[in-house]
Protein backbone atom coordinates (compact mmCIF):
# COMPACT_ATOMS: atom_id res chain seq x y z
CA UNK A 1 0.00 0.00 0.00
CA UNK A 2 2.69 2.36 1.23
CA UNK A 3 4.56 1.98 -2.60
CA UNK A 4 1.45 2.50 -4.46
CA UNK A 5 1.69 6.18 -2.86
CA UNK A 6 5.14 6.80 -3.39
CA UNK A 7 5.10 8.02 -7.29
CA UNK A 8 1.75 9.64 -6.44
CA UNK A 9 2.97 11.67 -3.50
CA UNK A 10 6.44 12.61 -6.37
CA UNK A 11 4.15 14.02 -9.07
CA UNK A 12 2.34 16.05 -6.52
CA UNK A 13 5.26 16.85 -5.04
CA UNK A 14 6.40 18.48 -8.05
CA UNK A 15 2.79 20.03 -8.57
CA UNK A 16 3.22 21.90 -5.51
CA UNK A 17 6.64 22.95 -5.91
CA UNK A 18 5.84 24.15 -9.35
CA UNK A 19 3.05 26.42 -8.12
CA UNK A 20 4.47 27.42 -4.66
CA UNK A 21 6.48 30.41 -5.90
CA UNK A 22 8.03 33.21 -4.39
CA UNK A 23 4.41 35.15 -4.48
CA UNK A 24 2.97 32.72 -2.86
CA UNK A 25 6.58 32.36 -0.68
CA UNK A 26 6.08 36.14 0.44
CA UNK A 27 1.80 36.35 0.80
CA UNK A 28 1.77 39.10 -1.46
CA UNK A 29 0.10 36.51 -4.49
CA UNK A 30 -2.24 35.20 -1.44
CA UNK A 31 -3.45 38.52 -0.22
CA UNK A 32 -3.73 39.62 -3.83
CA UNK A 33 -6.31 37.02 -4.90
CA UNK A 34 -7.60 36.16 -1.59
CA UNK A 35 -6.49 37.45 1.54
CA UNK A 36 -8.25 41.14 0.54
CA UNK A 37 -11.54 39.87 0.06
CA UNK A 38 -11.89 38.71 3.58
CA UNK A 39 -14.57 35.88 4.52
CA UNK A 40 -14.67 35.29 0.51
CA UNK A 41 -11.29 35.15 -0.18
CA UNK A 42 -11.70 32.01 1.69
CA UNK A 43 -14.42 30.24 -0.13
CA UNK A 44 -12.00 31.47 -3.53
CA UNK A 45 -9.32 29.11 -2.17
CA UNK A 46 -11.77 26.59 -1.89
CA UNK A 47 -12.86 27.30 -5.45
CA UNK A 48 -9.44 27.14 -6.68
CA UNK A 49 -8.38 24.29 -4.89
CA UNK A 50 -11.45 22.26 -6.50
CA UNK A 51 -9.69 23.62 -10.07
CA UNK A 52 -6.26 22.68 -9.18
CA UNK A 53 -7.87 18.92 -7.99
CA UNK A 54 -9.84 18.38 -11.10
CA UNK A 55 -8.42 20.50 -13.71
CA UNK A 56 -4.77 19.69 -12.69
CA UNK A 57 -5.72 16.09 -12.90
CA UNK A 58 -7.33 16.57 -16.01
CA UNK A 59 -4.19 18.57 -17.86
CA UNK A 60 -1.99 15.37 -16.60
CA UNK A 61 -4.31 12.90 -18.27
CA UNK A 62 -4.72 14.70 -21.12
CA UNK A 63 -0.93 15.63 -21.68
CA UNK A 64 -0.59 11.51 -21.37
CA UNK A 65 -3.62 10.75 -23.80
CA UNK A 66 -2.38 12.69 -26.48
CA UNK A 67 1.54 11.75 -25.83
CA UNK A 68 2.58 15.83 -25.20
CA UNK A 69 6.25 16.63 -24.40
CA UNK A 70 5.92 20.05 -24.44
CA UNK A 71 3.37 22.82 -23.08
CA UNK A 72 3.51 23.74 -26.61
CA UNK A 73 1.67 20.83 -27.95
CA UNK A 74 -1.14 21.22 -24.87
CA UNK A 75 -1.49 24.50 -26.29
CA UNK A 76 -1.99 23.64 -30.04
CA UNK A 77 -3.80 20.40 -29.01
CA UNK A 78 -6.28 23.38 -27.47
CA UNK A 79 -6.02 26.18 -29.38
CA UNK A 80 -5.40 25.09 -32.67
CA UNK A 81 -2.21 25.61 -34.81
CA UNK A 82 -2.13 28.76 -35.42
CA UNK A 83 -3.61 30.41 -32.62
CA UNK A 84 -1.41 28.14 -30.20
CA UNK A 85 1.79 30.21 -32.14
CA UNK A 86 0.83 33.51 -30.61
CA UNK A 87 0.04 31.85 -27.07
CA UNK A 88 3.87 30.97 -27.04
CA UNK A 89 4.45 34.39 -27.66
CA UNK A 90 2.57 35.27 -24.49
CA UNK A 91 4.14 32.90 -22.95
CA UNK A 92 7.46 34.72 -23.35
CA UNK A 93 6.14 38.03 -22.15
CA UNK A 94 4.54 35.91 -18.45
CA UNK A 95 8.00 34.81 -18.01
CA UNK A 96 9.70 38.41 -18.62
CA UNK A 97 7.36 39.80 -16.59
CA UNK A 98 7.86 37.11 -13.52
CA UNK A 99 11.13 37.68 -14.02
CA UNK A 100 11.03 41.63 -13.39
CA UNK A 101 8.69 40.84 -10.37
CA UNK A 102 11.04 38.36 -8.58
CA UNK A 103 13.66 40.20 -8.83
CA UNK A 104 11.49 43.05 -7.43
CA UNK A 105 10.31 40.94 -4.97
CA UNK A 106 13.92 40.58 -3.83
CA UNK A 107 14.89 44.14 -3.75
CA UNK A 108 11.42 44.09 -1.21
CA UNK A 109 12.71 41.53 1.32
CA UNK A 110 16.04 43.74 1.37
CA UNK A 111 14.30 47.14 2.30
CA UNK A 112 10.74 45.55 4.10
CA UNK A 113 13.07 43.07 6.11
CA UNK A 114 16.73 43.84 6.22
CA UNK A 115 16.49 47.56 6.10
CA UNK A 116 19.26 47.84 3.00
CA UNK A 117 18.62 49.00 0.15
CA UNK A 118 16.29 48.11 -2.66
CA UNK A 119 18.77 48.56 -5.73
CA UNK A 120 21.23 46.10 -3.29
CA UNK A 121 18.64 43.64 -3.01
CA UNK A 122 18.51 43.39 -6.34
CA UNK A 123 22.01 43.70 -7.95
CA UNK A 124 22.84 40.84 -4.86
CA UNK A 125 20.28 38.52 -7.13
CA UNK A 126 21.41 39.35 -10.78
CA UNK A 127 25.30 38.74 -9.70
CA UNK A 128 24.28 35.07 -7.97
CA UNK A 129 21.58 34.32 -11.21
CA UNK A 130 24.17 35.16 -13.79
CA UNK A 131 27.21 32.80 -11.57
CA UNK A 132 24.58 30.05 -11.50
CA UNK A 133 23.31 30.53 -15.45
CA UNK A 134 27.47 30.26 -16.18
CA UNK A 135 28.03 27.24 -14.02
CA UNK A 136 24.52 25.15 -14.53
CA UNK A 137 21.08 25.34 -12.88
CA UNK A 138 20.36 21.63 -12.15
CA UNK A 139 21.96 21.49 -8.26
CA UNK A 140 20.08 24.94 -7.56
CA UNK A 141 16.65 23.31 -7.84
CA UNK A 142 17.46 20.85 -5.15
CA UNK A 143 17.04 23.87 -2.96
CA UNK A 144 13.02 23.65 -3.28
CA UNK A 145 13.20 19.92 -1.82
CA UNK A 146 14.17 21.70 1.48
CA UNK A 147 12.25 24.96 1.01
CA UNK A 148 8.94 24.26 -0.21
CA UNK A 149 8.33 21.31 2.82
CA UNK A 150 10.27 24.26 5.08
CA UNK A 151 7.21 26.60 3.70
CA UNK A 152 4.44 23.96 4.43
CA UNK A 153 5.67 23.55 7.86
CA UNK A 154 5.64 27.30 8.50
CA UNK A 155 2.60 28.08 7.00
CA UNK A 156 0.86 25.39 8.93
CA UNK A 157 2.83 26.62 12.22
CA UNK A 158 1.48 29.95 11.75
CA UNK A 159 -2.04 29.13 10.86
CA UNK A 160 -2.28 27.48 14.75
CA UNK A 161 -1.30 30.31 16.04
CA UNK A 162 -3.73 32.35 14.31
CA UNK A 163 -5.83 30.44 15.95
CA UNK A 164 -4.84 31.20 19.65
CA UNK A 165 -4.50 34.67 18.81
CA UNK A 166 -7.79 36.49 21.15
CA UNK A 167 -7.93 39.13 17.74
CA UNK A 168 -8.11 36.62 14.84
CA UNK A 169 -10.84 37.55 12.68
CA UNK A 170 -11.85 37.26 8.89
CA UNK A 171 -12.21 41.08 8.23
CA UNK A 172 -14.35 40.59 5.14
CA UNK A 173 -13.88 43.31 2.19
CA UNK A 174 -16.68 45.75 1.63
CA UNK A 175 -17.14 45.63 -2.11
CA UNK A 176 -17.00 41.93 -1.88
CA UNK A 177 -20.51 41.93 -2.65
CA UNK A 178 -19.15 42.53 -6.22
CA UNK A 179 -18.24 38.86 -6.78
CA UNK A 180 -14.78 39.89 -7.49
CA UNK A 181 -13.68 37.45 -5.58
CA UNK A 182 -15.37 34.70 -8.06
CA UNK A 183 -13.15 36.35 -10.54
CA UNK A 184 -10.27 36.27 -8.73
CA UNK A 185 -10.50 32.93 -8.04
CA UNK A 186 -10.68 31.34 -11.55
CA UNK A 187 -7.79 33.73 -12.91
CA UNK A 188 -5.39 32.11 -9.82
CA UNK A 189 -6.08 28.90 -10.65
CA UNK A 190 -6.19 29.44 -14.56
CA UNK A 191 -2.42 31.55 -14.17
CA UNK A 192 -0.94 29.05 -12.06
CA UNK A 193 -2.32 25.90 -13.64
CA UNK A 194 -0.70 27.84 -17.45
CA UNK A 195 2.39 28.13 -15.68
CA UNK A 196 2.53 24.26 -13.95
CA UNK A 197 1.99 23.01 -17.68
CA UNK A 198 5.62 24.18 -18.59
CA UNK A 199 6.57 21.17 -15.73
CA UNK A 200 3.87 18.78 -15.52
CA UNK A 201 3.05 18.24 -18.99
CA UNK A 202 6.87 16.66 -19.81
CA UNK A 203 6.15 14.96 -16.49
CA UNK A 204 2.93 13.38 -17.38
CA UNK A 205 4.73 11.65 -20.55
CA UNK A 206 7.17 9.68 -18.39
CA UNK A 207 4.56 8.00 -16.27
CA UNK A 208 3.12 4.96 -17.80
CA UNK A 209 0.46 4.34 -15.12
CA UNK A 210 -2.85 6.89 -15.16
CA UNK A 211 -4.00 6.06 -12.01
CA UNK A 212 -1.16 7.31 -10.92
CA UNK A 213 -1.07 10.75 -12.14
CA UNK A 214 -4.73 10.98 -10.87
CA UNK A 215 -3.30 10.18 -7.34
CA UNK A 216 -0.57 12.24 -7.61
CA UNK A 217 -3.05 15.34 -9.32
CA UNK A 218 -5.93 15.05 -6.59
CA UNK A 219 -3.24 14.90 -3.59
CA UNK A 220 -1.01 18.01 -5.51
CA UNK A 221 -4.24 19.82 -5.43
CA UNK A 222 -5.75 18.72 -1.90
CA UNK A 223 -2.09 19.09 -0.22
CA UNK A 224 -1.51 23.07 -2.62
CA UNK A 225 -5.60 23.91 -0.87
CA UNK A 226 -4.54 23.29 2.45
CA UNK A 227 -1.91 25.74 2.46
CA UNK A 228 -3.71 28.26 0.97
CA UNK A 229 -6.11 28.14 3.71
CA UNK A 230 -3.49 28.00 6.41
CA UNK A 231 -1.53 30.87 5.14
CA UNK A 232 -5.09 33.04 4.49
CA UNK A 233 -5.74 32.32 8.12
CA UNK A 234 -2.29 33.14 9.36
CA UNK A 235 -2.25 36.89 6.94
CA UNK A 236 -5.74 37.17 8.24
CA UNK A 237 -4.41 38.36 11.75
CA UNK A 238 -2.58 41.27 10.24
CA UNK A 239 -4.06 44.78 10.26
CA UNK A 240 -3.40 46.36 7.16
CA UNK A 241 -1.95 43.64 5.42
CA UNK A 242 -2.25 44.74 1.95
CA UNK A 243 -0.21 47.79 2.80
CA UNK A 244 2.83 44.95 2.76
CA UNK A 245 5.04 43.76 0.19
CA UNK A 246 6.15 40.50 2.14
CA UNK A 247 3.29 39.96 4.40
CA UNK A 248 4.27 36.15 5.68
CA UNK A 249 7.33 37.78 7.12
CA UNK A 250 5.34 40.06 9.04
CA UNK A 251 3.12 37.87 10.40
CA UNK A 252 6.20 35.65 11.56
CA UNK A 253 8.02 38.35 13.13
CA UNK A 254 5.05 39.36 14.60
CA UNK A 255 4.03 35.52 16.27
CA UNK A 256 7.13 33.38 16.23
CA UNK A 257 9.82 35.21 16.27
CA UNK A 258 12.61 32.78 16.66
CA UNK A 259 12.81 31.40 13.42
CA UNK A 260 11.97 34.94 11.65
CA UNK A 261 15.62 35.11 10.16
CA UNK A 262 15.53 31.59 8.80
CA UNK A 263 12.05 32.29 7.70
CA UNK A 264 12.96 35.11 5.84
CA UNK A 265 16.08 32.96 4.09
CA UNK A 266 13.82 30.64 3.09
CA UNK A 267 11.66 33.29 1.14
CA UNK A 268 14.54 34.85 0.06
CA UNK A 269 15.49 31.42 -1.62
CA UNK A 270 12.39 30.59 -3.23
CA UNK A 271 12.43 34.19 -4.86
CA UNK A 272 15.56 33.24 -6.03
CA UNK A 273 14.86 29.88 -7.53
CA UNK A 274 11.85 31.51 -8.93
CA UNK A 275 14.20 34.35 -10.82
CA UNK A 276 16.87 31.21 -12.35
CA UNK A 277 13.33 29.09 -13.44
CA UNK A 278 12.18 32.09 -14.96
CA UNK A 279 14.90 33.16 -16.51
CA UNK A 280 15.66 29.64 -18.00
CA UNK A 281 12.70 29.15 -19.75
CA UNK A 282 12.66 32.44 -21.34
CA UNK A 283 16.27 32.04 -22.49
CA UNK A 284 15.17 28.40 -24.00
CA UNK A 285 12.45 30.20 -25.98
CA UNK A 286 14.61 32.97 -27.09
CA UNK A 287 17.60 30.75 -28.14
CA UNK A 288 15.44 28.65 -30.70
CA UNK A 289 14.34 31.55 -32.14
CA UNK A 290 17.78 33.88 -32.30
CA UNK A 291 21.31 32.66 -32.84
CA UNK A 292 22.86 34.75 -29.86
CA UNK A 293 25.25 33.25 -27.00
CA UNK A 294 23.51 32.48 -23.99
CA UNK A 295 25.02 34.53 -21.54
CA UNK A 296 24.24 37.47 -23.85
CA UNK A 297 20.35 36.69 -23.88
CA UNK A 298 20.68 35.79 -20.04
CA UNK A 299 22.24 39.38 -19.26
CA UNK A 300 19.91 41.47 -21.93
CA UNK A 301 17.13 39.92 -20.07
CA UNK A 302 18.32 41.02 -16.55
CA UNK A 303 18.87 44.29 -17.19
CA UNK A 304 15.46 44.85 -18.88
CA UNK A 305 14.06 42.66 -16.13
CA UNK A 306 15.76 45.24 -13.26
CA UNK A 307 14.51 48.25 -15.16
CA UNK A 308 11.22 47.00 -15.19
CA UNK A 309 11.67 46.30 -11.53
CA UNK A 310 11.75 49.41 -10.38
CA UNK A 311 7.73 49.68 -10.53
CA UNK A 312 8.26 48.22 -7.35
CA UNK A 313 6.64 44.63 -5.96
CA UNK A 314 3.02 44.83 -4.81
CA UNK A 315 2.39 47.09 -7.88
CA UNK A 316 3.96 44.82 -9.82
CA UNK A 317 1.92 41.77 -8.70
CA UNK A 318 -1.29 43.79 -8.63
CA UNK A 319 -1.11 45.21 -11.92
CA UNK A 320 0.38 42.11 -14.08
CA UNK A 321 -0.36 39.00 -11.83
CA UNK A 322 -4.37 39.32 -12.63
CA UNK A 323 -3.91 40.69 -16.41
CA UNK A 324 -2.00 37.24 -16.61
CA UNK A 325 -4.33 35.44 -14.70
CA UNK A 326 -7.51 36.75 -17.02
CA UNK A 327 -5.57 35.89 -20.13
CA UNK A 328 -4.95 32.44 -18.96
CA UNK A 329 -8.75 31.61 -18.30
CA UNK A 330 -8.94 30.83 -21.80
CA UNK A 331 -6.89 27.53 -21.12
CA UNK A 332 -8.73 27.03 -18.45
CA UNK A 333 -12.04 26.99 -20.01
CA UNK A 334 -10.92 25.06 -22.77
CA UNK A 335 -9.61 22.63 -20.18
CA UNK A 336 -12.83 22.22 -18.71
CA UNK A 337 -14.80 21.79 -21.45
CA UNK A 338 -12.64 19.84 -23.80
CA UNK A 339 -13.01 16.26 -24.12
CA UNK A 340 -9.99 13.89 -23.33
CA UNK A 341 -8.99 11.95 -25.81
CA UNK A 342 -9.73 7.57 -25.14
Amino acid sequence: MRRSWIAPFQIAAVYIGTVVGAGFATGREIVEFFTKYGVFGLAGILLAGILFMFVGTKLLILSKRIRATSYQDVMIYLFGVRFGRFVNIFMLIVLLGLTSIMLSGAGAIFREQLGLSVRLGVIITILLTIAVMTFGVKGLFSVNLIVVPMLVVFSLLLAVQAFSIESFEFRPNKSSDSYKWIISSFSYAAFNLTMASAVLVPLANEVNDEKILKRGGMLGGFILTAILVSSHIALSTLPNVVEFDIPMAEVMKSTIYAVYYIYIAVIYGEVFTSVIGNLYGLERQIVSIINVPRMIIVCGILCLAAFISKIGYSSLISSLYPIFGYVCLGMLVLLIVKKVPD
